[in-house]
């Protein structure tokens, strides 16, 4: 249910961004979609998954950090910083796994998947906030 709940989000979040963010809303949106259908179609079988390294979903994790780094880098905005950093966060859970093979394939999943809700809150947030500057601009007050 709750892969199901969270793509549900990312769908109409995603869709905020791309319909009414700006250009650091609609990067981060485009790299987030990405990396989450990318992460579908490398994971392992269902029956072997997180019991060892999931060293694709590991290059998916880094591709994505970095499309998030790229962001925060070019941005006037704080909060892409706060998104590379949850996703900088999920790295941490592969090199934990690398470091200690044995680390309970649960605990191991959920360190991947957890930041995945707070990343899309933060989108939703930017991209309100940045509807909420553009429209005061357009009505000339400050912003």
């Amino acid at each position: 249910m709750a892969p199901n709940l969270f793509r549900f989000l990312l769908v109409l979040v995603a869709a905020y961004a791309f319909l009414r963010g700006s250009r650091d809303e609609r990067q981060v949106g485009l790299v987030l979609v990405t990396g989450v259908v990318a992460t579908t179609l490398v994971l392992s079988p269902i029956a072997n998954r997180y019991n060892g390294l999931e060293t694709s979903v590991m290059l998916v994790d880094v591709a994505v950090f970095a499309g998030f780094l790229w962001v925060a880098l070019r941005s006037e905005r704080f909060w892409p910083l706060w998104i590379a950093g949850l996703q900088l966060t999920t790295i941490i859970g592969h090199v934990l796994k690398a470091v200690d093979i044995h680390l309970f394939a649960r605990a191991y999943g959920a360190a991947l998947s957890f930041w995945g809700y707070p990343i899309v809150l933060i989108l939703a947030i930017g991209t309100w906030r940045a509807t909420r500057r553009a429209r005061r601009a357009a009505e000339g007050m400050p912003v």
